[in-house]
């Protein structure tokens, strides 16, 4: 029978290196796919079922409005008419590549909407920068001038924040994303979701729907399925940039019927 004796320092060393490689793994693993604990969670408990009032009922609610707006109206419909390329600008790469799986998550559940990141900055009509949380202020600063900063920071005191520029016709030609890589990976998850959905277009905020991101008092980390109704409705060919409230329900009841059908699908929904 061999003996056993306890490993030397340098290979103590090496095996607690392969133990935190291991665990690095594990921990980057788990953050890919989306089971963190805060997410898991929500997940568990997450509403599925909806009514049709239900869905129009948010979807009405934020695809219409501004919770902040600089400029021009908000009673129409905005939305992207092509495609939507993401540039990351930031030097965490781990963060820049939980927000290519975050594009491409987006693009895999929103039927009729082409998005994808770039490598290029002047191929982009979606810019995410990623600061740290003591410099958000100033990058806001920096995007939209002292005094709209100023207003920004005293009305919606964001931890994140995106915006849009839309021509007359209010098609979308470029978004512009703040996020903050330093408060967590569940933060981070829960603001990139919803400043990069909000960036498509549903920009307005609501305290009224209790399932939607979109609501200040709503934290997700992912895309669920009542946010999903509102994309999928949004960037339905049938509903057109510059579209009015009264336009945009009359072809409601049609479209929703082919969205519903795809959320099922996508989603594995047994309703």
């Amino acid at each position: 029978m061999s003996a056993l004796h306890p490993p030397s320092p340098a290979v103590r060393f090496a095996l607690l290196a392969l133990a935190a490689l291991m665990f690095a793994g594990d921990t980057a693993t788990m953050a890919k796919a989306g089971e963190l604990p805060a997410i898991a969670s929500r997940q568990r408990a997450e509403k599925k079922s909806f009514t049709d009032a239900e869905i129009v009922d948010g979807f009405l609610k934020t695809a219409f409005g501004a919770e902040y707006h600089l400029a021009g109206r908000v009673d129409r419909i905005r939305k992207f008419d092509g495609p939507v390329r993401v540039f990351t600008e930031s030097d965490r790469a781990d963060r820049k590549a939980q927000l290519a799986r975050v594009v491409a998550d987006i693009g895999t559940r929103v039927q009729h909407l082409d998005i994808a990141m770039t490598d290029t900055s002047e191929a982009a009509n979606v810019r995410v920068k990623l600061v740290r949380d003591r410099d958000l202020y100033r990058t806001i600063t920096s995007f939209y001038g002292a005094e709209k900063a100023r207003e920004i920071r005293t009305s919606l005191d964001p931890q994140c924040l995106s915006g849009f520029r839309k021509n007359d016709n209010f098609e979308i030609e470029h978004s512009d994303v703040i996020l903050t890589v330093d408060n967590g990976d569940f933060t981070f998850l829960d603001c990139a979701y919803e400043e990069l959905l909000q960036s498509l277009g549903p920009i307005n905020d609501t305290a009224s729907v209790p399932w939607t991101m979109f609501n200040d008092n709503v934290s997700m980390g992912y895309f669920d399925v009542y946010d999903q109704y509102i994309l999928n409705l949004l960037y339905d060919p049938r509903i057109k940039p510059g579209m009015t409230v009264l336009e945009v329900r009359s072809v409601l009841p049609e479209v929703l019927i082919d969205v519903r059908a795809w959320v099922k699908r996508v989603n594995d929904l047994k309703e």
